[in-house]
């Protein structure tokens, strides 16, 4: 019997002994999950930031700098075009630099990749698109204020909402017609009530005018048309939403576009006045390509930015921040090229951005709305989702 006992009280206190060192395991185990998880935290919000400092620097200072080449005496818009577009390198040194990892899928689908000429044939179709987007936004910035130029540029979400309509089955919410109301608005001010239109008494300076609008209007929906496309081809032809094919597809057609700007530069005959615009650029021989070089560079860190942007948040976040830049160049303009900041553009601005705010917000009820779904269905925590992952920012 009180070996009998003695066993029980060895085998109480052997079960309470384990329950100790079982609490204390996991007292350990939680005070030492704690700065781990803190880091890693960290160290993402830190991407977030730099990240939006990319987009809302560059956003701006690619803009002026390539106003400040035609101010001082720079007059080829095929160089204009070929700086927006020949700095793609740096995102392929970019896509090897990165360590964003991506979850693998079991999904057989995505394993799948498309053919040499599925590919061929996607970047050549987008790089020709991105090449007439910059030129056209190279003739516009030639002919009118920074200010009006990036207000009417503006309206490329309206026109991507308008093409996602047809290409990406995109629902006219209340919100989205309230968007594509108010930058319309926004951009028509600009067009028909601007002190700029008014004040070229001179008729060439009129038609240079008018052909600047034409431009930027036109550059303002080949942007809109490149993003619903861009949007239908990650989701039907390369499906697989990652860094590196995201990366893959705008370095891929910025080579093309560079390649049918080139083409373009040399049959123009505009290559041969170039050593004599940089002898006479107003600023210097160096400055002018300090100028070049550095538009070249700032086109790419914004584009790096806003993909950046969209892989460690979401497309919501990156037209958030797009959004709000979108006061700067004008302000910038004002303080550095000295433009008039009327009644007009001041209203517009105004618009503009209650129309990005509107737009945005119906993208963040859909992807709340696909998180839910996605909860739902599988009966416990959200999970990571890449719909927003389809919507590219490449301006």
């Amino acid at each position: 019997m009180e070996r009998t006992q003695e066993i029980y009280v060895n085998d109480q206190q052997n079960i309470e002994a384990n329950l100790t060192d079982h609490e204390e395991m996991n007292n350990t185990m939680e005070i030492e999950s704690f700065p781990i998880t803190q880091p890693k935290n960290y160290r993402r919000w830190l991407r977030i930031s730099i990240y939006v400092f990319f987009v809302l620097s560059c956003q701006a200072l690619s803009t002026i700098l390539g106003r400040l080449y035609f101010e001082n005496g720079g007059k080829s818009t095929w160089m204009g075009t070929l700086v927006q577009l020949i700095g793609f390198p740096v995102l392929f040194l970019f896509r090897f630099l990165s360590k964003t990892k991506t979850p693998k899928s079991t999904d057989i689908s995505l394993r799948k990749f498309p053919s040499f000429i599925t590919l061929g044939s996607v970047y050549i179709v987008t790089g020709l698109l991105v090449s007439a987007n910059s030129y056209m936004s190279s003739v516009g910035l030639l002919y009118l204020p920074v200010s009006t130029f990036s207000l009417i540029l503006a309206s490329q979400l309206a026109f991507t909402a308008f093409f996602s309509y047809f290409l990406n089955s995109q629902k006219f919410t209340p919100f989205i017609v309230n968007s594509l109301f108010l930058l319309t608005i926004s951009s028509a001010l600009l067009v028909v009530n601007t002190d700029e239109s008014q004040s070229t008494t001179n008729v060439s300076s009129r038609v240079k005018y008018v052909i600047g609008i034409i431009c930027t209007i036109g550059a303002s929906a080949g942007i809109g048309l490149l993003l619903s496309l861009v949007q239908l081809i990650l989701r039907k032809v390369l499906k697989n939403h990652t860094v590196s094919t995201v990366m893959d597809l705008v370095a891929y057609q910025s080579l093309v576009a560079s390649c049918v700007v080139l083409i373009g530069l040399f049959a123009s005959g505009e290559w041969k006045t170039l050593t004599s615009e940089m002898e006479n650029y107003k600023l210097g021989k160096a400055p002018y390509a300090i100028t070049l070089a550095s538009i070249a560079i700032s086109w790419q860190v914004y584009t790096i930015g806003v993909v950046g942007l969209i892989f460690e948040s979401s497309s919501v976040f990156s037209n958030s921040i797009t959004a709000v830049g979108l006061p700067i160049v004008p302000v910038v303009a004002v303080i550095v090229f000295g433009d008039k900041m009327n009644t007009s553009k001041i209203f517009s601005i105004i618009l503009a951005i209650w129309g990005f705010i509107s737009f945005v917000y119906q993208h963040y009820l859909d992807e709340k709305k696909l998180k839910l779904s996605h909860t739902d269905h599988v009966g416990g925590p959200p999970l990571p989702v890449d719909e927003g992952r389809t919507n590219i920012q490449i301006v």
